[in-house]
């Protein structure tokens, strides 16, 4: 049985509405946040979701835009285009932009279904990013975990990264070209992470996990069933091994 109860706080002014998954038992649990891609929370982020509580995990399911932006629709032009718009918007100020994933994050230590003391975070596409940054902000969490993240080199002041990071990347991304990875791998070094590790996948592109990634009509944009399997498995592994 998956209990699913939808939960709201505001932050600066913006009311986030997300969606709390769990076992139904009333215990506390390792946890996972789930930071959304750039259309905001939806089918692909609840679905991971569920195969997380069946593993034994709670998980929240976050609301990154504030809830007049849940169920964007960015299979038209205008949901894909309103959707664009304000995650470029969002990157403009990731220093600034980051403070609300560490309210998420806190919302979610506090919450009841949660052991606030294990909990991981995970992001697709800009929910990658938007996971890196957290873990460049000195939070404290024990697992970052990106799929197929933006992996654009931090606009702000980066802290000494606390979780151990995991990066699934698909070689051929559009939206972070190979010299990204390298950039990334030495500054998590720089850093000083205390655990990372970076998958690249040959001769896949972006948002490899979402089986409607072709509907956004974008060069190479496509799902990929043996690195969305892979990947999950990887993370699992190490969530498995930190938290459990």
């Amino acid at each position: 049985m998956i209990n699913r109860t939808e939960t709201s706080h505001t932050h600066d002014g913006t009311e986030l509405l997300h969606l709390v998954m769990d076992d139904g038992s009333g215990q506390a649990r390792p946890g996972v946040v789930i930071l959304p891609s750039f259309a905001n929370r939806g089918e692909v982020e609840e679905e991971h979701g569920e195969r997380l509580v069946e593993l034994g995990y709670s998980v929240l399911v976050a609301d990154i835009y504030g809830r007049d932006m849940i169920g964007i629709d960015v299979g038209e032009d205008e949901g894909k285009q309103k959707a664009f718009s304000t995650m470029e918007e969002k990157m403009e100020d990731r220093g600034g932009y980051v403070k609300q994933q560490a309210a998420i994050l806190e919302f979610a230590k506090a919450h009841d279904a949660f052991d606030g003391d294990k909990i991981a975070v995970m992001g697709f596409c800009f929910g990658g990013l938007c996971t890196l940054d957290l873990a460049r902000s000195g939070a404290d969490f024990q697992v970052a975990g990106s799929f197929h993240g933006l992996l654009k080199i931090p606009n702000f002041t980066t802290q000494k990264i606390k979780p151990k990071v995991a990066v699934f990347h698909g070689w051929d991304d559009p939206m972070a070209p190979p010299a990204d990875v390298v950039a990334l791998g030495q500054e998590l070094t720089e850093q000083g992470a205390c655990d990372w590790q970076i998958h690249a996948y040959g001769g896949v592109g972006h948002a490899f996990t979402n089986p409607n990634a072709s509907k956004l009509g974008i060069d190479g944009v496509a799902h990929n069933a043996n690195a969305a399997s892979r990947s999950w498995d990887s993370f699992c592994d190490l969530l498995a091994e930190t938290m459990r």
